[in-house]
């Protein structure tokens, strides 16, 4: 019988939660800062969900759509998706390599768990999307960071050298935090690669393949097709689509890998919303053009953000080519963590460049997906602020 002397014992909690804790890069907290401070740290579009997908949802709720969905997700979603990657890719597509999900994060979660054990190395180009290594760390995977080539290109003869013994490639195109898109030739090199290692997986976020710049061709890890089995594809509405907060996201997936995927998810998860579904469907009948347009606008705004930094001492950066990021290098003696605590104190918040990979260290990431008043007001201050840093 327990006594008032008798110690409790500790609740230690899964070690997953030590790893991640111990290994991530991602800030401990997000969108803080001064009062009237700027914020140039969110990847989210401005402009908010197109009105007719809005108005789609709408009428699913007055009609009832309320109710669970199946949990595998909306059949006539997954059609749909599958004709759309069909027509977009030319990869003909079945309903049954595609998996619903909540949102880009868990399709990526979902499928590392489903396809990864504790102990498999996963090779990660870098700089890129730290939520990458956070998965790996969940499961107990070894992350070994490629960096990318100065010109911003896949080191592609280290991920040769490392291949033999991974399990994954993880890679993010058009890159966050970079903005760079990686060209043709880098892919089909990957391709060569996966079909010399037929144990290797490639495992794409292609969250951003509908915000490219300057008329710049985008090759999708989907159309890889010698190497069809072994390439798995995440995307999500948030980002083409302005559908953040909607949470909807899906992977294409050889059928095999799919179901392994879609029984974790649905274990995660459960069904998905029946009402944000059906609006999905109003979504992937938005016109080109309209995508176009949107595009553009980011292509506007990236503009701006290089005529800033264009010019400033100390200040290195690589075009953006897509998503709605840049990445500029800061010559200083601080870090920067202590650079991005620098720019909060200025009024303008934007993300320090380590949380993406080691060779972000001294690199400030800055989202252009702010309305163009706040985005050259958060750039003046960005600027001075840099002056007195370097």
């Amino acid at each position: 019988m327990e006594t008032a002397a008798t110690p409790r014992p500790r609740i230690t909690g899964s070690t997953a939660v030590e790893r991640i804790i111990s290994s991530s890069r991602r800030p401990k907290t997000l969108g803080a800062g001064n009062p009237g401070a700027i914020s140039l740290a969110m990847g989210e579009p401005d402009s908010g969900t197109p009105t007719g997908i809005v108005e789609a949802a709408v009428n699913a709720l007055t009609s009832g759509r309320t109710r669970y969905a199946p949990m595998a997700g909306s059949p006539e979603l997954q059609h749909a998706l599958a004709t759309y990657t069909t027509a977009k890719y030319g990869r003909p597509t079945m309903s049954e390599e595609i998996v619903l999900t909540h949102g880009g994060s868990g399709g990526l979660a979902a499928t590392m768990l489903a396809l990864v054990n504790p102990g498999d190395r996963i090779l990660i180009p870098e700089p890129t999307y730290s939520l990458y290594a956070d998965h790996a760390a969940m499961i107990g995977a070894e992350v070994i960071w490629v960096p990318n080539l100065a010109d911003g290109s896949l080191d592609l003869d280290t991920l040769q050298e490392q291949a033999a013994d991974a399990l994954m490639i993880i890679l993010c195109n058009p890159g966050n935090p970079t903005g760079r898109v990686y060209p043709d030739s880098d892919l089909h090199r990957l391709e060569q690669l996966l079909q010399d290692n037929p144990n290797l997986l490639l495992l794409a976020d292609e969250a951003y393949a509908d915000i490219t710049f300057d008329g710049g061709a985008f090759t999708s890890a989907l159309t890889l097709t010698g190497a069809r089995d072994q390439v798995i594809c995440c995307s999500t509405f948030s980002k083409t689509y302005a559908m953040t907060g909607w949470r909807l996201g899906h992977v294409v997936a050889p059928a095999e890998l799919a179901s392994s995927i879609n029984t974790i998810h649905r274990t995660l998860n459960g069904p998905l919303s029946t009402f944000i579904q059906d609006a999905a469907l109003t979504a992937l009948q938005i016109p080109d053009t309209d995508l176009q347009a949107a595009a553009l606008s980011y292509q506007q705004r990236r503009d701006i953000v290089v005529e800033f930094l264009t010019g400033l001492p100390g200040v290195e950066m690589l075009t953006p080519q897509g998503a709605f990021y840049a990445f500029p290098r800061i010559t200083s003696s601080l870090t920067s963590d202590e650079m991005a605590a620098r720019f909060a104190e200025a009024g303008v918040l934007v993300r320090s460049g380590s949380e993406f990979g080691p060779s972000g260290e001294g690199h400030i990431r800055i989202s252009f997906a702010t309305d163009v008043d706040n985005l050259k007001e958060g750039l003046a201050r960005f600027a001075a602020t840099v002056k007195e840093l370097t």
